[in-house]
């Protein structure tokens, strides 16, 4: 393991240098065609093989010189329609879009895995799969990158997610339920249109809008297990063109979380319910839309400890306990299709005023951070290779 730390120590700056400049050109999802070619021209100097998926996505393969299993290592690569407004040398140069949550870090990260690897491919036995993937903060990539076959001959993997919540150092990874189902909710409140003085002339649904907005919450209580969160958010609402105007609609748009694909089908049918019942009782309709996003994201078992076997490789100390989040992640397609695991590696500031949330227009990574995601893509695979 000693010459696996020598090797490992020799990408550190490449890795460092790779996500600056990924962070300095940051392009939001689907439109990766620089990130895309850079990491094309990274794996050609490699001799590494790759194919394009999914408009700017790119797969590659490190074959051992023995046959085996096929893991997959996975890292997105898509930024945020967000203005940076850190101090860095290295802040975004492209207006408007940011790297706000840390897949610039993740694409260098696996990108100096696959130096590594590929420097003792002929101590491997199977093949790694490196999977660079696109719009994740749209959820929509993995879903096509899936559909379009990049897993068919793949038996396990691995994604990573720098977390700002963490301290660096330490990495999360645990099985079962580890983020929420993201669905998207849109309930539109139809009444009668009508005069702001007369509203009994009129069938008002901004009153049916806002009388579900306020009751939703409590319905969804009494209807799920208090120890199965259920999140349902409502950030978005649009009706009316004038002060003394009874509008004839009302939209609301939010989204809903789930951990279960159980409770996920049966709040869904609660929204609709109560929605509907609300409309009737104010003499109006409601019509209901949930468009499936994300489903959960589940950590498999046995993956989860070729994880935390990999982590310990890293550090004795390395592993830390993390309650799961309601955030979402498009992990989850793949993780549904083939076993596998999402791993959380630390990435914040021992200073705490450094620290700012995910997808925050001051948000910044320990880089200290980047050496841990690199080792753990590494050790992953040799123990999936060695043990799945």
């Amino acid at each position: 393991m000693i010459a696996y730390k020598e090797l490992l120590a020799k990408q550190e700056a490449y890795v460092k240098e790779l996500r600056r400049e990924f962070h300095m050109y940051p392009e939001t999802s689907w439109k990766e065609e620089r990130t895309s070619k850079r990491i094309k021209e990274e794996l050609y100097k490699l001799g590494i093989d790759y194919q394009e998926y999914a408009k700017t996505g790119v797969a590659a393969v490190i074959e051992g010189q023995a046959a085996g299993k096929t893991v997959a290592l996975r890292a997105d690569m898509d930024a945020l329609a967000v203005e940076e407004k850190t101090d860095l040398e290295f802040k975004s140069k492209n207006k408007g879009v940011m790297h706000a949550c840390g897949h610039d870090g993740h694409t260098a990260m696996l990108l100096g895995a696959a130096r590594a690897l590929s420097e003792i491919k002929e101590q491997i036995k199977g093949k790694i799969k490196l999977i660079f993937q696109p719009a994740e903060e749209m959820v929509q990539g993995a879903a096509k990158m899936v559909e379009e076959g990049v897993l068919a001959d793949v038996d396990g993997i691995m994604g990573i997610h720098l977390w700002a919540d963490l301290p660096t150092g330490r990495i999360n990874v645990e099985s079962g339920s580890r983020m929420a189902s993201g669905d998207y909710v849109i309930v539109n409140f139809k009444g009668k249109g009508g005069h702001g003085s007369m509203p009994h002339q009129a069938v008002d649904p901004i009153i049916m809008a806002s009388s579900f907005i306020l009751e939703s919450q409590a319905i969804l209580s009494r209807e799920t297990n208090s120890l199965d969160p259920v999140v349902f958010t409502l950030g978005k609402i649009k009706s009316g063109s004038r002060f003394n105007v009874i509008p004839g609609e009302a939209e609301i748009v939010g989204t809903l979380r789930c951990f279960k694909e159980k409770t996920r089908i049966k709040a869904s049918q609660a929204i609709k319910r109560y929605a509907e019942k609300i409309a009737k009782s104010y003499r109006g309709e409601a019509e209901v839309e949930i468009q499936k996003g994300t489903p959960p994201t589940i950590n498999d078992q046995k993956c989860t400890q070729i994880a935390e076997t990999a982590a310990r490789k890293i550090a004795k100390d390395s592993l830390i306990e993390m309650e799961k989040t309601t955030g979402s992640e498009d992990m989850a397609y793949y993780l549904r299709e083939v076993p596998g695991v999402i791993a959380f590696v630390g990435a914040a500031f021992a200073d705490e005023s450094k620290n700012y949330p995910h997808h925050n227009a001051k948000f910044k990574i320990n880089e200290e951070s980047l050496k841990q995601g690199t080792e753990l893509y590494f050790n992953f695979a040799l123990e999936f290779l060695k043990k799945y």
